[in-house]
């Protein structure tokens, strides 16, 4: 059941046609090495999404539900909707916050990758998990699962790295604001997908598609502009990013194998930058 197919025909992982598993080239997508040695049949019984979007789902609740503990009282209610269960600025600086103090004060530049995966507050959490779970699916579906995951990690850089600079070297200006030190939360990946799906709907000429996915986009931008606290630079940076990176990796062109080892290498990255916030955070505080 769990083990690897050697002989007969299985799915291609790209296309879902049936293919031979020795094929070096699937007649009908182009992608080569379309059965993944065998492992295919495995594979696709995690979803399209390989498994990726609870992947992203229960890393973010596993890290929300660590800062939670890592900070005094943070479950005693407190005052606004916003505020409920939020964890303290030193377990979020810990475990990866980025922006311009991480990022430029301390050279805590792999927060960038990090940041994306803690969030500041129960309804934050709630919001944006919401949207992973919604957005996530059908970008895979449209691009692959390896192009969604390397879209959302472009959409985290670009995000908290425009936040930073913004917070960094910018006034506060009208709507937009610049001046936060801290910045967390999915939103900066999750406009990634958004730009994803952008792309798409001007690349297949869905127009339906397009301005159904812009108005999601305005509608979230707008929500940013009215709630105060909420970091719109990183959503502008992230819609960018996830914007150009889509466009390069062309939606109609079909997947490949490097992408999937791009997305795991993406995800150990930024496991690996939660590890590395964590041992230089330690130091920092223990000053």
């Amino acid at each position: 059941m769990f083990g690897r197919q050697t002989t007969g025909s299985v799915v291609c992982a790209s296309c879902g046609r049936l293919v031979g598993v020795r094929d070096d080239v699937c007649l009908n997508c182009g992608r080569r090495n379309p059965a993944l040695w065998g492992f295919s049949p495995l594979l696709r019984r995690l979803g399209a999404d390989l498994g990726f979007t609870k992947l992203l789902l229960g890393g973010c609740i596993a890290l929300y539900a660590a800062s939670l503990l890592m900070s005094p009282g943070a479950l005693q209610p407190k005052g606004g909707l916003f505020r409920l269960f939020s964890p303290n600025l030193e377990a979020l600086f810990l475990l990866g916050a980025s922006g311009p103090l991480p990022v430029f004060g301390l050279g805590h530049w792999w927060t960038v990758l990090s940041a994306a995966w803690l969030h500041g507050g129960l309804v934050h959490i709630l919001f944006n998990m919401m949207w992973v779970r919604n957005l996530a699916p059908p970008v895979a579906e449209l691009y692959g699962a390896g192009r969604m995951v390397l879209i959302w990690t472009a959409g985290s850089i670009s995000g908290f790295l425009v936040s930073s600079a913004a917070g960094a070297f910018l006034p506060n200006l009208p709507l937009l604001g610049g001046r936060a030190m801290f910045s967390v939360g999915a939103s900066a990946p999750i406009f990634g997908l958004l730009g994803a799906l952008l792309v798409y709907g001007r690349r297949t000429g869905q127009s339906a598609l397009r301005q159904q996915v812009l108005g999601w986009t305005l509608a979230g931008l707008l929500f940013g502009f009215v709630i105060p606290g909420v970091d719109n630079w990183a959503h502008l940076g992230g819609l960018a990013g996830g914007f150009a990176v889509a466009r390069a990796l062309d939606p109609l062109r079909p997947e490949r194998i490097d992408h999937v080892v791009g997305a795991l290498a993406c995800l150990l990255a930024a496991g690996a930058a939660i590890v590395a916030s964590i041992i230089f955070g330690l130091g920092y505080l223990g000053r």
